[in-house]
């Protein structure tokens, strides 16, 4: 019997639960300094002077550093499509342009003697004029990079525009798809040191191998002259795919003083260092005839880049790429415009612009059902493209492998019994009810995987009979180590115990791609396969050896763990005998590339309750319909599930990165940014759907971002579905109870 689609309970979690687990600040840097960073507090301005005379004084002061002293000039010019004359370097060197930005480092004997010595530094800004909303941006006398005219990052589109001409109803509306901070529970951390002339870097990362990459070309090394670790990482959600100046530097500081050196940055400052998420603000108009079928819908993005473009300011590609969400609409334009302001820069945050996508087009179909008062459902149900196991291309030239998104939205419904919560919302409305029912539903299709391709694998039979499989692909909360080893047990018939997953280092493993985009089962879990099934190749030559036969009769009893001739099982070598008998080490290498990405679908549904009274929401039930085809793993599916549905009910209801008029943070602590406990959260439905997609041998799709894509329409919707029939349209996220209960008062 085959251990895939068990839950199998995480082999990573005991370590982890008992301390065991390695982080950075874990790594025994013998006579390690500490590097702190002086940052911003102004949004922009020129930096007039920069006096450092006192810091150099202070007690345990190892060295001072800015811009001027630095052998680097900027980090790495950013994607072709967007501006390349917006350069950001380490630190800041004439101008800041975000608070938060890094001017000095300071390394110093201890953490506390850093903090100390940052309140010397003395920073002279001249203030300079500020543009914070990406809706003023593109328009605004307040230029942030000098090399250009204005603050446009960059533009993209389909090139047509939707024809809105024969259409019964249209509805046009503006929405907010707020800036998030992603506030991983282990923030920005890194530590550097130097061992026989080669850079050695400790980084939390999500891709040792590009980090390396990144850091042998800023600092004019050859690759094998860098080392970089990452053992355990306490959460990214994308925000860790790049490294940042403070990261980078490090190595440079620790040649300096001639010392290890560590950094960890303070929450409140990470809150504003580590790069956002989100940040658009979309234009929808849908529109349709009467029966309840779209004809046409036009998307608009504005995207806020921050301070300097960079991954966030490409986002409206991926947002672009799946605008149609899981609707027929043959009739549809997009267009987008990336832009810079003075906050802090943005990046790819769990979803990277697919959830943009679905939150436009949901919002969007649930605004038309209301303006033809027809239930939402059936506009789903009438515009869903049909059930397909082929591939099919759709309006924007994106090719979905297989789908059958009415099926995830009757599972969704069934669950939640919908009729009898719509009579049950009926019987609220007519009685008046101040606490009234809202049924939210969202609908999605994403892309995981995108661009295909393969990553490092291999799995090295051991001396003892048991193996060694290093993968290039970096975990941080995933659950790797159970994925790899219940796929090596699969294929060779070995316990779980005696296979041992190694990741993060590249002086062990060769190759190594940057995890993110839910590719790393499709990817890396197929590679994994791949690998051992060659290894079993392989094996089967040495067992034929061992038992005097041909090696095309040689089978693996992988029950047993055992090579016999076929219909012969009483004689067997297992793998024990395999290594005994090899001179040479048997390993397997995977060849494994896919051919293109996947597309994960699903539906959720939340029910909700609002208290007209003071605009408080409460979710009662959050029911997840989410189809990433085969599972490898129920339980870890279970894991990336609740976790994206947290996030996506965050952001529908409570987290918001917001700043002033003057560019300065006004969430930049735990206090103030409001992240979800146990309290503000249901227990989550989860309804089994499995639609195998062929571009992988697994047959899996991706499934770490679902949660999140599909819970913050549904959730948004349900608010709005709550106060509805007091005449509120449309109420944009985060849905706090003060913004509901203004929506409220206004309508009344």
């Amino acid at each position: 019997m085959s251990i895939l689609g068990n839950r199998v309970v995480r082999t990573e979690d005991p370590d982890l639960l008992t301390g065991a687990g390695q982080y950075v600040d874990d790594i025994n840097l013998a006579n390690a300094a500490h590097v702190t960073f002086v940052v911003s507090t102004m949004a922009h301005a020129h930096l007039a002077d920069i006096d450092t005379s006192e810091t150099k004084s202070m007690p345990g002061v190892l060295g001072v550093w800015t811009a001027v002293d630095l052998p680097f000039s900027t980090y790495p010019a950013p994607m072709f499509m967007l501006s390349q004359e917006m350069p950001r370097t380490y630190l800041a060197t004439d101008k800041v342009r975000y608070v938060g930005e890094p001017i000095v480092a300071i390394v110093t004997d201890e953490y506390y003697q850093g903090q100390d010595a940052a309140e010397t530094v003395i920073v002279d800004y001249d203030p300079l004029d500020v543009v914070v909303r990406p809706e003023d941006a593109e328009t605004s006398d307040v230029t942030i990079h000098e090399a250009v005219t204005d603050n446009v990052v960059g533009r993209l589109g389909t090139g047509t525009t939707a024809d809105f001409d024969g259409c019964d109803v249209v509805v046009e509306q503006r929405l907010v798809n707020q800036r998030l901070a992603p506030a991983p529970i282990e923030g920005r951390i890194s530590a550097a040191t130097w061992e026989d002339g080669r850079l050695v870097q400790y980084s939390s990362c999500q891709g040792a191998h590009p980090t390396r990459d990144h850091l042998a070309t800023a600092y004019g090394l050859e690759n094998d002259q860098v080392r970089v670790v990452v053992r355990n990482v306490g959460g990214s959600f994308g925000a860790k795919a790049g490294q940042t100046g403070e990261e980078t530097i490090l190595g440079h500081l620790s040649r300096e003083v001639g010392r290890p050196v560590r950094w960890n940055m303070a929450r409140s400052h990470d809150m504003v260092g580590l790069a956002h998420g989100r940040g658009q603000i979309q234009t929808i108009k849908i529109g349709g005839s009467n029966d309840g079928r779209i004809t046409a819908y036009q998307l608009h993005v504005i995207q806020d880049g921050g301070a300097y473009p960079g991954m966030g300011a490409v986002l409206p590609f991926m947002t672009q790429t799946m605008a149609p969400g899981v609707y027929d609409l043959p009739n549809i334009g997009v267009s987008s415009v990336s832009v810079a302001t003075n906050t802090t820069p943005t990046t790819a945050y769990r979803g990277a612009g697919r959830p943009e996508a679905a939150a436009a087009i949901e919002r969007a179909v649930d605004m038309f059902a209301a303006e033809i008062g027809m239930d939402p459902a059936e506009v789903r149900r009438k515009n869903f493209l049909a059930k397909f196991d082929e591939p099919v291309t759709t309006s924007v030239g994106t090719i979905y492998d297989v789908g059958d998104y009415e099926r995830a939205l009757d599972l969704a419904l069934e669950q939640a019994n919908y009729a009898e919560l719509r009579t049950e919302q009926a019987r609220r409305r007519e009685a008046g009810d101040t606490v009234q029912l809202g049924i939210g539903l969202g609908a999605y299709v994403e892309i995981t995987a995108f661009g295909g391709g393969g990553e490092f694998g291999t799995v090295e039979l051991q001396p003892d009979g048991t193996v060694l499989a290093k993968t290039g692909s970096s975990p941080f909360g995933q659950g790797h180590y159970t994925s790899w080893a219940m796929l090596i047990s699969d294929q060779t018939g070995l316990a779980m115990d005696d296979i041992e997953i190694f990741h993060g280092d590249t002086d062990v493993v060769a190759e190594g791609g940057t995890t993110g985009g839910s590719r790393s089962l499709q990817i890396a879990g197929s590679s994994m396969q791949n690998a051992s099934v060659k290894l079993v190749e392989l094996a089967k030559d040495k067992a034929a050896d061992l038992l005097e036969a041909s090696v095309d009769d040689i089978v693996l009893d992988t029950t047993e763990g055992a090579f016999h001739v076929a219909g012969t099982p009483a004689k067997s070598v297992d793998w024990a005998a395999i290594a005994g008998a090899s001179d040479d080490v048997l390993m397997g290498v995977s060849d494994f590339s896919a051919d293109g990405p996947t597309f994960p679908f699903g539906a959720h549904v939340c029910v909700a309750e609002v208290d007209t009274d003071t605009g408080m929401v409460t979710i009662d039930r959050m029911i997840a319909v989410d189809d990433a085809g085969v599972i490898l793993n129920p339980l870890l599916v279970a894991g990336q599930v609740h976790g994206g549905l947290a996030q996506g009910v965050a952001q529908a209801l409570l987290e918001e990165f917001i700043y002033d008029e003057d560019g300065n943070p006004l969430t930049s602590n735990l206090g103030d940014y409001t992240i979800p406990s146990t309290m503000e959260l249901p227990m989550f439905e989860r309804v089994p759907m499995e639609t195998p997609t062929f571009m992988n041998p697994l047959g899996a799709k991706g499934i770490g971002e679902s949660g999140t894509i599909g819970a913050t329409p549904a959730v948004q919707n349900a608010v709005v579905d709550a106060v509805s029939h007091l005449g509120v349209r449309h109420i944009d996220m985060p849905c706090t109870p003060e913004r509901v209960w203004t929506a409220i008062q206004e309508a009344r």
